[in-house]
């Protein structure tokens, strides 16, 4: 293990930015992020000024953004299969034919979900659960073309990422077997989703890829290895994996062929959130062989790792590819939860060439300042130079962006009230993406379910 102090650090505090004002903290050690990347060529900005309360009472933006929605929770598919499901989570989105975007998205789903995704045969893995996917195909000026469903019967989808050949993995947060909740089948897993013809690829689990509470994936798309994240809501927290297909970089339904699951164990750390300085970084990272993938008897989490244990941490949630790295996000760590220590949200980067593990990026709690941006959940990174937070925590709800010097800025504010007028909530950002071309940020609001394209200066 080799330890390196702060490469940089920067504390950034944006205030004023609306009606309800806004402070945020941020440290890290930015230009690690964007290596590699079209984000890399640019300095980034120090955001698009104060955001603009809308008349509308839907989503604030900065003046010259403008939004457009697309896809309301309850509302009729244009498809006629039913009603567009609740708890919009995770998206991505493909570049179609003639300039059109295919948008895949998760519906986070309970057994006690609101409004469930619509059983399609030959889509359905489960008639007794309620999440899935839906897919929108939209025109070249954001006007929806088509909307139907995806996949169906799956539990909990939560967020998942796009493959270089172009499809989506939905990842499933659950681990529940049937017998539970009313569910027929096993949950836990991972299924591929065809953007632009979701009866290509069906309802097939990726079971190789183990069973656990999914959050997220990345691929190399170099070799082929795909790594996930696994939101354990308590203790012992979940891992990060990497699964080495069978059939690396085999195009659609290849994943299927079967692989090996591993997960990370830091020699001498087993648990992340102890790691507060940024810039740590660990050589000689180990992988270990999953003893049981299907955790048949056993969460994986709990298994027996042998000598040495693995490495556990709280809330691993978004994860993404860039450049030559693998970055995935710890949303936040709380000692009363039982992490082995507290912060607001990490960003960690893996080397797969050099087997090192750097800390990026820490959110709080090292300022006095607190946030509503303690919990960072999705991210991406944005064409002009920046990249896009999408906050899970209380209080006012953001997108926010962060340049590569550290600014912080707010992006958008969710104005949807899903509390009361004495107690006021607002749902959680989800699914930020942008369109191939660039020009569009979509997003969703996780409750009420909105999907939004965002269109405005983003290159700016």
């Amino acid at each position: 293990m080799t330890e390196t102090g702060p490469t940089a650090t920067r504390r950034q505090v944006l205030a004023g930015t609306g009606a309800l004002g806004l402070g945020v903290a941020f440290s890290g050690a930015l230009s690690e992020l964007f290596a590699g990347t079209a984000a890399a060529q640019t300095t980034g900005h120090a955001g698009y000024g104060p955001l603009v309360p809308d008349p509308e009472g839907l989503l604030d933006l900065p003046e010259g953004f403008r939004y457009r929605v697309l896809s309301r929770e309850g509302d009729p598919l244009r498809s006629g299969e039913g009603a567009v499901p609740s708890n919009h989570d995770g998206m991505s989105a493909f570049e179609g034919r003639g300039g059109r975007v295919h948008l895949v998205r998760n519906h986070e789903n309970r057994h006690t979900g609101k409004v469930p995704v619509p059983a399609v045969e030959g889509l359905t893995y489960d008639p007794a659960a309620k999440g899935g996917c839906t897919a929108l195909t939209l025109d070249s000026r954001n006007r929806v073309l088509s909307e139907r469903v995806a996949i169906a019967g799956t539990a909990v989808n939560c967020a998942g990422g796009p493959t270089p050949w172009g499809t989506w993995l939905t990842c499933e947060e659950n681990e529940d077997k049937a017998g539970t909740n009313g569910y027929t089948k096993d949950h836990g897993f991972i299924f591929e989703v065809d953007p632009a013809d979701p009866r290509r690829t069906g309802a097939v689990p990726l079971t190789a890829m183990g069973r656990f509470q999914h959050e997220a994936i990345a691929v190399d798309p170099r070799r082929g290895v795909v790594y996930e994240t696994e939101d354990a809501f308590e203790r012992p927290f979940g891992l990060f994996y990497r699964f080495l297909p069978d059939r690396p970089l085999g195009g659609r339904g290849s994943l299927r062929a079967g692989g090996r699951l591993q997960a990370m164990r830091v020699p001498g750390v087993p648990d992340l959130s102890t790691i507060q300085d940024i810039g740590a970084a660990f050589d000689g990272i180990e992988w270990v062989d999953v003893p049981d993938p299907q955790a048949a008897q056993t969460p994986i989490r709990f298994q027996d790792f042998g000598r040495g244990g693995i490495t556990h941490a709280q809330k691993l949630e978004g994860c993404y590819w860039g450049g030559r790295s693998v970055y995935f996000v710890s949303s936040f760590a709380r000692t009363g939860d039982g992490s082995a220590a507290d912060h607001y949200g990490q960003v960690w980067r893996y080397d797969p060439e050099r087997r090192r593990l750097t800390l990026v990026v820490v959110f709080g709690p090292d300022t006095d300042v607190r946030l509503p941006g303690e919990s960072p959940d999705n991210i991406c990174l944005a064409p002009g130079g920046g990249l896009m937070v999408c906050e899970d925590g209380s209080g006012a709800q953001h997108v926010y962006g962060v340049t590569r010097r550290g600014e912080v800025y707010a992006v958008a504010r969710n104005r949807q009230n899903i509390g009361t007028a004495e107690e006021p909530e607002w749902g959680e950002f989800a699914g930020v993406t942008f369109s191939p071309d660039g020009d569009t940020m979509y997003v969703n609001c996780y409750a009420p379910g909105t999907t939004f394209a965002v269109t405005g200066p983003w290159r700016r």
